[in-house]
C-alpha cells in the first residue's frame, strides 16, 4: 500500500493531472490487492452519485452567470462609490468584493482572477505598489472558500458524512475574522504601499469620478439591490432551513438566470457560455471525486486510517499537540496539492484520527479546509499566487514580501479558529 501513495504523490509531483493520478495509482492498487475491475465503475458511481455533490456544478454555473451578468461588477462599482472617500478604499473594496464574490462561486481561484481582471489595474493606476496589489487579491481571495458556500466544504462533508448546511454555519465566524483581519493588515500598510502622488491618473479624472460618484450613488445603489439579494436568499435559505445546500445552489442559478436575462445583461446567444465553462470546471473535479473514491477505498480496505489514528495516539495523547502536528501536516499538503484532491484524501486520512480525540468533526472540517487553503498562498503550488501574478502582471519575486505578510496573518487567525473551537460550534 505505500508504493501506491508513493506513486501517487510522485505522479502529481511531476505534473500529471489530479483524476489522471488518482486513476494510475487506483488501477495499480487494485492489481496489488487484487480488487475485481467491475468494483472501480461501481465505485465511481457511487463516489458522484450523492444528491449534496450536485450542489458543485450548480454554484459553479451561478458564479459564471453571475460573472458573465455583469452582477459581480456592479456589485464592485457599489462597493467602490460607498467607501470613496475612504483613505485606500480600493484596498478596503478588494477584500469585502472577494467575500462576496465567495459567497456565490465557493471557489478561491475564480475569485483571485475575476477580482484580479475587475480591480487590479485600477488599483495599479491610483498609485499601490503592483507587488502589494497583487497579494492583496491573492489572499483576499481565500474568502472564496472561507465565506460559504465553499466547494471544498462541501466535498469534505459529502466525504466524512457531515451536515454541509452546519459546515458552511460554523464558516461564517471564521470568515468573518478572516475578513477583519485583512482589512487591518492593509491598514497597517497603507503607508508603506499606497502613493497617491504615484498615481497615473489625473487630478480632473479624480474629480470627475468623484463627482460621477455622489451623483450617481444612489442610482447604483438600486441597480445592485437585485444582486445583494442573491446572497441573502441563498444562503438565508440554507441557514433557516427552507433549502437544502443542493436546492439553493439550484434557486442561485434559475435566480441569476432570470436577473441576467431580464437586465439583458445576457442574449439568449450568448447562454451556453456559462453553461459550458461550468461544465468543463465540474467535470473536472467531479473527476477527482470519482478516481480518488477508488484511492480512499484501498487505503480503507487497507486500514491505513486505522494506522494513522493509532500513530497519532502513540506519538501524544494530548490534543492540542495533536492539533499542532495536524496544522503542520495539511499545511505541508496545501504546499503540494490541489485542494479539492487534498480535502479529499486527508479527510480520510485524518478524521478518525480526530475523532479518537473527540475533536467535533464541524470544527475538524473547518481547520482542515483552512489549512489546506492557506496552502494556496505558498509555494511550490500557491495556485492564488500565481494567477494573481498572472492577471496583476506582477510576478512572484515582486509579490513574495507582501505575500509572506498575509500569510503570517492567516496563520494567526488559522491559530485563533484551531484553539477556540467555540467560533466554528456556537450553534450547536
Amino acid at each position: 500500500m505505500l508504493l501506491i501513495v508513493i506513486v501517487l504523490i510522485a505522479i502529481l509531483m511531476i505534473g500529471v493531472p489530479i483524476g489522471v493520478s488518482f486513476a494510475i495509482s487506483a488501477l495499480l492498487g487494485g492489481e496489488i490487492l487484487d480488487i475485481p475491475a467491475a468494483s472501480f465503475a461501481t465505485l465511481s458511481n457511487q463516489a458522484v452519485s450523492s444528491f449534496s455533490l450536485l450542489a458543485i456544478p450548480l454554484f459553479i454555473l451561478a458564479g459564471q452567470i453571475m460573472s458573465q451578468g455583469s452582477i459581480i461588477s456592479q456589485l464592485i462599482q457599489l462597493s467602490e462609490k460607498l467607501l470613496k472617500k475612504i483613505h485606500g478604499s480600493l484596498g478596503y473594496v478588494t477584500v469585502l468584493a472577494s467575500a462576496f464574490l465567495g459567497a456565490i462561486t465557493g471557489s478561491s481561484v475564480a475569485t483571485v482572477s475575476a477580482i484580479g481582471s475587475s480591480i487590479g489595474q485600477k488599483m495599479v493606476e491610483k498609485g499601490y505598489e503592483r507587488g502589494y496589489t497583487a497579494s492583496l487579491i491573492a489572499a483576499a481571495g481565500l474568502l472564496g472558500v472561507f465565506i460559504p458556500p465553499s466547494i471544498p466544504l462541501i466535498l469534505y462533508g459529502a466525504t466524512v458524512g457531515t451536515s454541509i448546511s452546519d459546515l458552511f454555519i460554523a464558516s461564517i465566524v471564521p470568515g468573518i475574522c478572516f475578513i477583519i483581519a485583512y482589512l487591518l493588515l492593509h491598514r497597517i500598510l497603507l503607508k508603506k504601499v499606497y502613493n497617491p502622488k504615484l498615481s497615473s491618473v489625473s487630478e480632473e479624472t479624480n474629480q470627475l469620478e468623484n463627482k460621477a460618484a455622489n451623483e450617481t450613488l444612489g442610482k447604483t445603489f438600486l441597480k445592485s439591490i437585485p444582486a445583494l439579494i442573491m446572497p441573502i436568499i441563498v444562503l438565508g435559505g440554507i441557514y433557516s432551513g427552507i433549502f437544502t445546500p443542493t436546492e439553493a445552489a439550484a434557486v442561485a442559478c434559475i435566480y441569476g438566470l432570470i436577473l441576467a436575462i431580464v437586465t439583458k445583461k445576457i442574449k439568449f446567444s450568448g447562454l451556453f457560455s456559462p453553461f459550458k465553462l461550468a461544465a468543463l470546471s465540474s467535470a473536472a473535479i467531479l473527476g477527482i471525486i470519482a478516481f480518488s473514491n477508488l484511492f480512499n477505498y484501498m487505503i480503507t480496505l487497507e486500514q491505513i486510517p486505522q494506522m494513522v489514528s493509532e500513530a497519532a495516539i502513540n506519538l501524544t495523547d494530548n490534543k492540542y499537540v495533536f492539533l499542532l502536528l495536524l496544522l503542520l501536516i495539511l499545511f505541508v499538503v496545501g504546499m503540494f496539492m490541489e485542494t479539492n484532491a487534498a480535502v479529499l484524501l486527508m479527510a480520510v486520512l485524518l478524521a478518525p484520527a480526530a475523532q479518537t480525540f473527540e475533536i467535533n468533526p464541524i470544527h475538524f472540517g473547518i481547520i482542515l479546509v483552512t489549512t489546506i487553503e492557506i496552502g494556496l498562498l505558498t509555494p511550490p503550488l500557491a495556485a492564488n499566487v500565481f494567477v494573481s501574478a498572472k492577471v496583476n502582471k506582477s510576478s512572484v519575486l515582486e509579490m513574495m514580501p507582501h505575500t509572506i505578510k498575509f500569510l503570517l496573518v492567516s496563520i494567526i487567525v488559522l491559530l485563533i479558529v484551531t484553539f477556540v473551537p467555540f467560533l466554528t460550534t456556537w450553534f450547536l
